[in-house]
């Protein structure tokens, strides 16, 4: 049947299954709009506060429910407005797409009202980008791309669509979603063997998983794989929720701001296995120095990753979950060690932890979250101290209930990610927790979770500062705090309160417990805007140059 680009774009949604768009109308999406409008029912559309809180909303839809996130902008400044959102799902493997209006056909290239060239934009920050001069071409395009978006390892998609294609006709016949193949072309017999002997020689094995244990939904087969080998194990950031953080083989993160434990493991090691991870330099920080002793095993889905950072003596490449799956019924059960003594004692003798008193501390907020949740939320956060304390102090013993941004490190990016999340996943709470400065970036999407009254937590840990950079500052820069002393406003409970949500200003340990009380009673949008002081500091952490077992533990 003969259909508008319009009704064939939103045809091609439903086809792939897709019930919730993030977006922001313009003049080149109008008849895309018009035809969601009709389509209301079947396909809801949220109306965030600017484009980028559209991006970000779409990544958290994907990363708590496993589905391709979408969101919409007009060409010109609503496409660019997409991109820090983009590069954000990029960095951290998020199937998502993203649609965007454009001039008209005959007017491309001839720097007309509100164009730009998206595709050459975000060519660097997607697995693949469309524009679509042809409505015939549309509907391909637009399989393709959650095709893409979804196979191998996840990323995002753009497809850019002048607006005379969206008026345009072709026929349409509808075509079931294609299905995504188990990645398994290069998994070799004689890697899998080579793997096993390794495996089998060691005596001081340690694991290594990162966020594409969660990408593959392996959490099952990682934890099989890893008591076989009864293995200590580390968590990237991305990889929290991988791994359950209460298990007695867990040594806590790993990298700049992991653990004692984690870091020695990794340096002690003869044998070091990287499941989903890419030895990011927050991990690895001196290269010279990280698993020094140690044979590397890294098992990924993406080639371009084996020896990109960290040079390895084996690799398998192929679905996480499937190699795992091998490994796991061919490798014979092995017994605890020393080598697991020498960790335990380790991890007695370097805990986590911070004073002991009465006042309000960042790391007792997230133990307090932790406890009134019963650990049984999807958390998110923006970038920064709070992002590290949330990691160190929230035991995520479930994959995707840890949402932030790894790669990019995207300041303003927890607000979205926290509606998109919430709305992909209603029955469960999601509790945002944000830095003062990183929630002031985007705190106007309060206007999209009151709209809509999604039942939100924000909670703000507010040291009046830029807390990371002010570390870093405090540590490495004598002192000279330039241009992070956020001394301004808002009042973020009067802000809360001006959009229409609850509000309540948090300075003791008693405030905090009855406000978190509340909140989790009432199932609506509410701001906790919690105090703290400037100059708390996450730890531990490794100086920048420095191997990651020289980490400084506890502060002088």
């Amino acid at each position: 049947m003969q259909l508008t680009g319009s009704q064939i774009l939103i045809e091609c949604l439903k086809e792939q299954g897709v019930d919730t768009i993030f977006g922001y109308p313009g003049g080149s999406v109008l008849n895309i709009y018009d035809e969601l409008y009709k389509h209301q029912h079947e396909i809801r559309h949220i109306l965030t506060a600017h484009e980028q809180g559209a991006a970000h909303a779409a990544d958290g839809y994907a990363r708590a429910t496993g589905k391709v996130g979408v969101c919409i902008a007009t060409s010109g400044p609503g496409a660019t407005n997409l991109v820090t959102g983009i590069a954000t799902a990029y960095m951290d493997s998020v199937p998502m797409v993203a649609i965007t209006g454009n001039v008209p056909v005959s007017l491309l290239g001839k720097d007309s009202f509100q164009e730009v060239d998206i595709c050459g934009i975000t060519m660097p920050i997607t697995k693949h980008n469309f524009i679509v001069k042809d409505v015939k071409d549309l509907a391909d395009t637009i399989r393709r791309a959650f095709y893409i978006a979804k196979e191998g390892r996840p990323g995002p998609v753009l497809i850019d669509i002048p607006k005379d294609v969206t008026a345009a006709k072709a026929d349409y016949h509808y075509q079931e979603p294609k299905s995504i193949p188990v990645y398994t072309e290069y998994i070799k017999e004689k890697d899998i063997e080579e793997a096993i002997k390794i495996i089998n020689e060691s005596e001081k094995p340690f694991v290594y998983a990162g966020g594409g244990i969660i990408r593959a939904d392996a959490t099952e087969e990682l934890l099989q794989f890893v008591e076989k080998l009864s293995a200590p194990v580390s968590c990237s950031l991305m990889g929290q929720g991988a791994f359950p953080a209460n298990h007695k083989l867990y040594t806590g993160m790993i990298g700049m701001h992991g653990t004692k434990a984690s870091n020695t493991a990794a340096t002690e090691c003869d044998l070091l296995i990287a499941i989903g991870a890419r030895f990011s330099d927050r991990v690895v920080s001196n290269i010279e120095r990280f698993a020094p002793n140690a044979q590397v095993i890294h098992i990924d889905i993406d080639p371009a990753e084996i020896n990109k950072n960290i040079k390895t003596h084996h690799c398998i490449i192929g679905d996480v979950k499937e190699v795992l799956k091998i490994l796991n019924e061919r490798l014979e059960n092995k017994n605890p060690n020393g080598w697991n003594k020498k960790i335990e004692e380790l991890m007695n003798e370097y805990p986590v932890t911070y004073p002991q008193d009465d006042t309000l501390r960042p790391q007792y907020i997230i133990e307090k979250i932790y406890e009134k949740t019963q650990g049984d939320a999807i958390v998110t956060t923006e970038v920064g101290q709070h992002q590290m304390w949330t990691a160190q102090y929230y035991k995520f013993v479930k994959p995707r209930t840890f949402i932030s941004s790894g790669g990019l490190g995207t300041m303003g990016y927890g607000t979205g990610a926290a509606i998109g999340a919430q709305l992909g996943m209603p029955d469960q709470q999601v509790i945002h927790i944000a830095g003062d400065g990183s929630f002031r970036m985007n705190c106007n999407e309060l206007a999209t979770i009151t709209a809509y009254n999604i039942p939100l937590i924000i909670v703000v840990i507010n040291n009046g500062t830029l807390g990371m950079v002010r570390q870093w500052q405090t540590m490495f820069y004598g002192g000279r705090y330039s241009a992070t002393t956020l001394d301004r406003g808002p009042d973020f409970v009067k802000l809360a309160e001006a959009y229409g949500a609850k509000g309540y200003k948090i300075t003791t340990k008693e405030e905090l417990e009855r406000a978190l009380n509340e909140a989790l009673s009432l199932r609506g949008p509410v701001l906790l805007d919690c105090h703290v002081d400037i100059d708390n500091k996450v730890l531990p952490m490794v100086p920048p140059g420095k191997a990651i077992e020289d980490v400084i533990t506890e502060e002088f």
